[in-house]
């Protein structure tokens, strides 16, 4: 998880300013800013309207007594999304608006509750706490 986190935190970050120098060598400074700048303009009004959508379908499944799984987790997934086409970068701005399409974000859902189903169901998925009750089996209740 560390090595991931390492690769995610300057591996990307670099790989993102080659690409932004490489894109500002070929198209200039002022059309690689305008790009960077209106990626992050539709990627926010992209992501605000999803998310109030995904918000309504989440009043009315309750509303429906139903638990709303699914557009809980496409929330989280516009929420990721709407930070990454915000971040400057041509991979993050993909990866993005990947997760804006819904159809993208079916299958990664699907492909994500099966895998928490397998762990859960293999005994490899589990829960830490550092949270310490008192011992409910002390009888002075102290």
């Amino acid at each position: 998880m560390f090595i991931r986190l390492i690769l995610l935190f300057t591996v990307l970050p670099l790989t993102e300013l080659y690409l932004l120098i490489q894109v500002g060598r070929y198209l200039g400074a002022s059309p690689t800013i305008m790009i960077v700048l209106i990626t992050g303009i539709i990627g926010g009004l992209l992501a605000r309207s999803q998310g109030l959508s995904i918000y309504s379908k989440i009043r009315m499944d309750l509303q429906n007594g139903t638990i709303p799984t699914d557009s809980l987790i496409d929330g989280l997934f516009i929420l990721i999304a709407g930070a990454l086409l915000i971040t400057p970068g041509m991979i993050t701005d993909v990866l993005g608006f990947l997760l804006m399409v819904p159809g993208f974000r079916g299958w990664l859902r699907r492909k994500l509750k099966d895998s928490f189903r397998r762990k859960l169901e293999s005994g490899r998925f589990q829960v830490h706490s550092n949270y310490h009750s008192a011992d409910w089996r002390n009888d002075d209740g102290f």
